[in-house]
């Protein structure tokens, strides 16, 4: 099992850790639908390195993850 670490942080950069958390995710979100054969939405996209869309869409499932652990914590 993972070892848990306590980390504090200003209500201000915790809002930055998740909007940063936030666009890593989406990165690989769009990264799966390229590699799904859907046309970029953005001509600057550049996809993220992965070996398939499963991997892609697995990295982002883990950083909304994370993402949803941190707001469940902030909001008790």
């Amino acid at each position: 099992m993972a070892k848990m670490i306590r980390i504090e942080l200003s209500d201000i950069d915790l809002g930055q850790t998740l909007d940063a958390l936030d666009t890593r995710a989406e990165a690989y979100e769009k990264t799966a639908a390229y590699l799904d054969g859907e046309p970029l939405a953005c001509k600057f996209f550049l996809p993220e390195e992965v070996n398939d869309s499963y991997e892609a869409r697995r990295i982002a499932e883990h950083f909304r993850s994370i993402m949803a652990n941190i707001q469940e914590q902030w909001r008790r």
